[in-house]
């Protein structure tokens, strides 16, 4: 089971990991380490995924993990109380401070973003594809984490293993888009070989949404999806 943890929560003390494909109970066109309820996947499969996750945290049967219904929106919530699996909140960012609670985002190739206030003791978790990242969902989830009792100039975070640049082609009206909304947005494209496209730096884009939060540090997996 591939798990990278970032230096930066380490240091915090920090509990987590970001877990690859292998090491999973799933089998056919699930055949991984399945966590999502909404899958299609067998229940009890999914329930089994999620417990090796946790085991390999060494987080035992009393801490719930958490996921949400990930919509790539802009939306983050706070977490009070656990919920059923398969029944979180359609958000794509949440923040908590209860003990006994870890969060858990899903990924394909959109960037997991983990932080951490630890003298506060409030952790967030948010899913950042374009979408996310560009509607402002890394704001949200800092914003949610203040109103627990974090302070932005103590937040760190990591962006775990996403899409690189090399890997992300889009068109140049995607490109556009995100210039319209700021210029300075150029920075995170550069020509691809083909007519027409560029290629999109998602996790540059993603750290510095976190940086204008003003958020006290910020690191990369650097691993491509």
């Amino acid at each position: 089971m591939l798990q990278l943890t970032a230096e930066i929560l380490n240091g915090a003390g920090l509990a987590h990991g970001f877990f690859g494909r292998r090491g999973g109970a799933s089998s056919g066109i699930f055949s991984s380490l399945n966590c999502g309820p909404g899958s299609g996947d067998d229940r009890l499969l999914v329930i089994e995924n999620r417990r090796r996750a946790m085991e390999e945290l060494a987080r035992g049967p009393g801490v719930e993990l958490l996921t949400l219904y990930q919509i790539h929106s802009a939306k983050a919530v706070k977490v009070m109380q656990p919920w059923d699996l398969g029944l979180g909140p359609k958000a794509d960012a949440m923040a908590t401070n209860i003990p006994g609670i870890a969060l858990g985002i899903l990924t394909a190739d959109c960037a997991p973003v983990l932080l951490a206030d630890p003298d506060a003791k409030v952790i967030g978790a948010g899913h950042a594809g374009w979408k996310g990242a560009f509607s402002g969902v890394l704001d949200s989830v800092v914003e949610a984490m203040e109103s627990l009792g974090a302070q932005r100039r103590r937040i760190v975070a990591a962006i775990g293993p996403c899409i690189s640049q090399q890997s992300y082609e889009v068109g140049s009206d995607f490109a556009a888009h995100f210039e319209q909304a700021d210029s300075a947005n150029a920075q995170w494209f550069v020509p691809s070989d083909r007519p027409q496209h560029l290629r999109f730096d998602l996790p540059g884009f993603v750290e510095s949404r976190l940086k204008q939060a003003g958020i006290a540090a910020t690191a990369r997996i650097g691993r491509c999806t």
